[in-house]
């Protein structure tokens, strides 16, 4: 669980349904939770760490700032990527990462975080809400604010994700500093149409595969199904070999080479 301090201003202030202070909190237990993005001596933190640098390289090319992260089925990790790029990318100086967790029916961006949360970003979208502000958690010591969802018990996801006040989301996001990038956690591309109606709304999107269970079919049938929305890249999860030689890659059987390095 996490420890909550008092609702305050963040350093640069956020307009329109971002606006208003947020709630600082302290997260304890993450990496038990499989969030090491935040700590840049962690092994596990180094495939972040490599992903961070591609996605700012093509999203601050292309001056985008809003990104999804979906998969084509459910539980190949969608939501660990989402959180640990997150996270990473929160320890750049001068680049501030909002976190949005847009899986409205199954939406686990706090349990990944250990949050425990009453109302989430889901609260805005129907108008419960004004703005986001009673939503957002700042974490201590990063440049990272999360908003949380709660999944819903009754009514449409899709046709929150259509309505006015997503579209008002998404439009603050364009109008964020150049300093901002938003992470958008996104339903798996063929659970429902929730994924295609979200980007619909933001510049491009990552697809997570899990080696062994993603087909190569797959990938291309949901890179088609949600185009024209451009896909930056496939990230491969849960990989247990090692690419190329020397002992370099993204698994975490093999990694002798570096713990020196990372210690």
């Amino acid at each position: 669980m996490e420890a909550a301090t008092a609702a305050r201003p963040l350093a640069v202030a956020l307009a329109g349904p971002l606006a208003g202070p947020v709630e600082w909190i302290e997260l304890v237990n993450v990496v038990r939770r499989g969030v090491f993005g935040f700590n840049s001596r962690d092994r596990r933190s180094r495939p972040f760490n490599l992903l961070r640098a591609q996605v700012i390289k093509e999203m601050k090319a292309q001056g985008w700032k809003r990104l999804g992260i979906t998969s084509a089925t459910p539980a190949v990790g969608k939501t660990f990527i989402a959180s640990n790029l997150s996270a990473s990318l929160s320890r750049v100086p001068d680049q501030r990462t909002l976190l949005f967790d847009l899986d409205l029916r199954r939406g686990s961006v706090a349990t990944q975080y250990g949050l425990t949360e009453q109302v989430g970003l889901e609260s805005y979208l129907d108008g419960r809400i004004e703005t986001l502000g009673p939503v957002a958690r700042a974490v201590t010591g990063s440049n990272l604010v999360i908003y949380p969802s709660v999944p819903l018990t009754e009514g449409s996801s899709a046709e929150l994700l259509a309505g006015k006040r997503a579209r008002a989301l998404t439009e603050a996001m364009v109008q964020l500093s150049d300093q901002h990038l938003c992470i958008c956690d996104l339903p798996p591309a063929f659970a429902n149409d929730d994924a295609s109606i979200a980007l619909q709304q933001l510049d491009a999107f990552l697809l997570v595969v899990e080696e062994g269970r993603t087909t190569a079919r797959q990938v291309r049938d949901a890179i088609k199904l949600l185009a024209p929305v451009p896909c930056i890249g496939t990230v491969l999860n849960r990989y247990n070999g090692v690419i190329g030689t020397e002992d370099y890659g993204f698994g975490y059987h093999s990694q002798g080479k570096y713990d020196a390095y990372y210690s």
